[in-house]
């Protein structure tokens, strides 16, 4: 079809893998455009079947060439390696008015090969900033781009139209769209996002590798420390492919990192004050200056810390005050760790809303409210 800015109804997209991703912008399609016809390819029919028998679906593609003459807009939901794979199988099979575009956290890698393959003008790279800790179709969500950031990064001049296209139909879902050229998008993400994954992954490892044969830190290792390493729990081989996709940028804020750490060192080292009192009082200036309001490229965690008596019965009884008012909770427990927190109960919930619903309940209950 011809692409209109306005015109959604008689779109054709395409979804080669479907995934967590890929699996719920198709969702968010079926919700907010259920006009639209949505074909599928993934590797494991499973997925496809699902997706077909939830109505998301309305045709299962057997190859990534099957009827792909067809398609509008194509989805490029896998790793970055079969993304690449699959352009040069369906290049000369698309129609030349199609848009194409990935949901891959690195573009360079991607845009790279489109270049290669004449497709630049046709390829706008994306990256929903968002996730979940579970993985697959079956946990994709139509609301999971809802206030997230997504950004589009355009090959090269002269794709004004198609990009237009593009970013009405994806803020159609709900998302924040921004528009970026792709190296600056992967330098970005590299500082915000994968070196982070990185450092947090390194200090559970420096704790790992100096603590004692009883495992003291271990053991004392709750609140603030657990709060900054949860995202060293994520996917091993996803954060390889990640980091070797990014790693000129990666290594770049790496050696940046190094020389702060080194300031930080000399100024330990000749006791000269003034130097750890600037690096707190800046950073915190700086991060209380960064938005709540949207989900970045670290999946947020929507949790809250209580005094309780450390009793019998302490825990089901919270627990049963929330049942009460229909807000579910994700995770509960008690931490003995009070160095930065002033309550020891925390309460994790599935979303923002959850969490801000609690709060009232809770002080009206008698249960004072830190949040996080």
């Amino acid at each position: 079809m011809m692409i209109s800015a306005q015109n959604f109804s008689d779109l054709k997209v395409c979804f080669l893998s479907l995934g967590l991703i890929g699996g719920s912008i198709a969702k968010a399609l079926r919700l907010y455009h259920p006009e639209i016809k949505i074909y599928v390819y993934n590797r494991s029919e499973n997925a496809s079947k699902e997706a077909l028998h939830e109505g998301i679906a309305d045709y299962i593609m057997q190859n990534p060439t099957d009827r792909i003459d067809e398609c509008d807009i194509i989805f490029l939901c896998a790793p970055v390696e079969i993304n690449n794979k699959f352009l040069v199988e369906i290049k000369d099979k698309i129609s030349p008015e199609c848009i194409l575009t990935d949901v891959g956290s690195v573009k360079t890698g991607i845009h790279e090969t489109a270049e290669k393959l004449n497709l630049t003008k046709q390829f706008i790279g994306g990256h929903p900033m968002t996730g979940s800790e579970k993985s697959g179709y079956k946990n994709a969500s139509a609301l999971l781009l809802e206030n997230s950031y997504y950004i589009l990064t355009p090959s090269c001049e002269g794709q004004e139209h198609q990009l237009d296209f593009l970013q009405n139909l994806i803020s159609s879902l709900k998302p924040i769209t921004i528009i970026s050229d792709y190296k600056t998008h992967d330098f970005a993400t590299a500082a915000i996002s994968h070196v982070p994954h990185l450092i947090a992954a390194t200090l559970v490892k420096l704790v790992e590798e100096n603590d004692t044969p009883e495992q003291f830190m271990k053991l004392i290792a709750a609140g603030g420390f657990k709060d900054i390493t949860r995202i060293a729990a994520s996917s091993p081989d996803m954060w390889e492919q990640i980091c070797s996709g990014n790693a000129e940028n990666i290594i770049t804020i790496l050696d940046y990192y190094q020389k702060l750490l080194d300031q930080i060192k000399a100024s330990l080292v000749t006791k000269k004050e003034g130097v750890i009192y600037q690096l707190f009082e800046k950073s915190g200036a700086y991060r209380n200056s960064l938005s709540d309001h949207a989900r970045g490229s670290i999946r947020k965690s929507y949790q809250l810390y209580t005094d309780i008596r450390d009793e019998a019965g302490a825990i089901a009884k919270i627990a049963t005050i929330l049942a009460k008012e229909t807000i579910s909770i994700k995770n509960i427990g008690i931490t003995h760790n009070r160095e930065h927190e002033e309550g020891i109960l925390y309460i994790v919930f599935y979303d923002e809303k959850s969490m801000n619903d609690a709060v009232p309940v809770l002080n009206k209950n008698g249960y004072p409210v830190i949040e996080r």
